[in-house]
């Protein structure tokens, strides 16, 4: 999947699970733009660090504490923009595994 269709697929990702959950809010679809590429560039610079440094606590864990470090890049999200608002940490594995399933179905890499 191409950058911009990722971003996209955020986008409207995080607009809907805004409308279901009750602990995470998005003010407007420009905000919900500006999350879906503030949270891509999280996953490309911030993202593999913190994947290299816990690396042993995600293979004691079988991969499960690798939730948790998505979960943290949809927090840091919020930190960076104004208009998402995530009331809990794990509100924010919540919305990172939701992300990952449907980003997962939608996939299609050849």
């Amino acid at each position: 999947m191409k950058w911009w269709q990722n971003v996209l697929l955020n986008t409207i990702i995080f607009l809907v699970l805004a409308s279901f959950l009750d602990g995470f809010y998005v003010a407007d679809w420009t905000a919900a733009v500006l999350a879906a590429v503030i949270l891509s560039l999280l996953n490309a610079v911030v993202k593999p660090v913190i994947s290299l440094f816990s690396f042993p606590l995600t293979l004691l864990t079988f991969g499960l504490f690798y939730f948790v470090i998505n979960g943290l890049m949809i927090w840091l999200t919020s930190y960076f923009v104004s208009g998402l608002t995530v009331s809990s940490f794990g509100q924010a594995i919540l919305v990172a595994l939701i992300l990952s399933v449907v980003n997962s179905l939608t996939a299609k890499e050849y």
